[in-house]
């Protein structure tokens, strides 16, 4: 499986687009993506996306580009691009994991902020529509991804993470990555939970 999957965050308008742009990538890093490419004045979103990786563990990166255009059209990979007038997730998804993600090549998953250039239509590899009806670009992410790597970006592990999320039916449950582990492996532990 590649372990290079980009999502590039084409156009941010700081202000408007600051939470939309933050919450695409949270949900690239919470759904499988190794990477996020924001436009270089989306900083804000920028480093609350790495303020949340060193909590709650990574490895996920995040850049700040001003050639967006020219990252894309140089991408040595298979490209991507969200879009509701696009092809079928369903009728590609097969297509594109294995142009990609089978076959170990690095994937760059384009979703607009704002109008996206037809040059991006033209040059992506895949236009990719989830529903073709408006909605939302964090939205049609989410259900790509999960499309793409077929459940399995929903078990994995995190590293260097200060913080894990135990799951239960009701309640918040926080705890440390020791209590974690031990409370896995059958262990009470001593370690603290924070109820946030």
């Amino acid at each position: 499986m590649t372990d290079d999957v980009v999502v590039l965050r084409y156009g941010h308008r700081p202000g408007r687009d600051d939470r939309m742009t933050t919450h695409v990538g949270l949900t690239a890093r919470a759904l499988g993506a190794d990477r996020v490419v924001l436009p270089d004045n989306a900083g804000q979103s920028a480093e609350t996306i790495r303020d949340i990786t060193d909590r709650f563990g990574g490895p996920f990166a995040v850049e700040l580009r001003d050639d967006q255009r020219a990252y894309a059209r140089r991408f040595e990979g298979t490209v991507v691009h969200l879009t509701m007038y696009g092809e079928r997730v369903q009728d590609v998804e097969a297509g594109v994991r294995g142009d990609s993600v089978d076959a170990d090549t690095p994937l760059l998953v384009v979703v607009g902020g704002e109008k996206v250039p037809f040059d991006f239509y033209e040059e992506a590899d895949y236009n990719v529509g989830v529903t073709n009806q408006p909605h939302s670009e964090v939205a049609g992410l989410a259900v790509f991804l999960d499309r793409l790597f077929e459940g399995a970006e929903l078990e994995r592990e995190w590293t260097d993470a200060d913080r894990v999320v135990l799951p239960q039916e009701t309640g918040k449950r926080v705890v440390d990555p020791a209590t974690a582990a031990a409370e896995r492996d059958g262990d009470d532990g001593d370690a603290a939970a924070d109820d946030a």
